[in-house]
């Protein structure tokens, strides 16, 4: 993407997952908005876009981070909400081992505590190394944890997968990561 799209889908992230009520949207239960509203609250909010720049910006993206509805006519964001939403996903067996780049500075932290969600809904996890990478790599140094999801799913924990491949899960015990090599 050119830089003005990742602008517009930064712009995007911030409303669809975080702040809709920043350009005076509501969210459906599901986290869909009807992109004609969208477009004209954007605008409304010194935003502006058009249909064909949010058809750029969802075909574009490389974490195919946003979707659009069968009909074409709603869009919403797939994962890392921290407004109320239900995405609908049905649970899924994990693979054995799944993966979580973050920044270096966090390893402290992350192994005395493990991951949680934070803010957001849920913990995001990669189902390879380089996707982790990448994820990891937007905020200079990084590491890759290894995250035992045959283990946890064993013990219990719920975990989803959602349609552009990243898989969700409320925590990570400490127990159940290890530091890739």
């Amino acid at each position: 993407m050119n830089t003005t799209d990742v602008r517009r889908s930064k712009r995007l992230s911030q409303v669809l997952r975080h702040r809709p009520e920043s350009v005076g949207i509501e969210l459906d239960p599901h986290g869909w908005v009807d992109l004609p509203s969208l477009l004209d609250a954007l605008a409304a909010h010194g935003s502006p876009m058009t249909r064909d720049d949010i058809d750029r910006v969802v075909r574009g993206n490389d974490k195919q981070r946003f979707e659009v509805d069968a009909t074409l006519d709603r869009i919403r964001a797939r994962q890392g909400h921290t407004v109320e939403v239900d995405l609908d996903l049905t649970p899924s067996e994990p693979p054995e081992v799944l993966f979580h780049g973050t920044p270096r500075a966090n390893i402290d932290s992350i192994l005395a505590s493990g991951l949680d969600r934070r803010r957001r809904h849920h913990v995001h996890l990669s189902p390879d190394r380089a996707t982790a990478e990448r994820v990891g790599a937007r905020r200079g140094d990084f590491v890759v944890f290894h995250v035992d999801a045959a283990t946890m799913h064993a013990d219990g924990l719920t975990f989803w997968r959602t349609d552009n491949n990243v898989w969700l899960t409320d925590a990570v015990p400490p127990n159940r990561l290890s530091l890739d090599d």
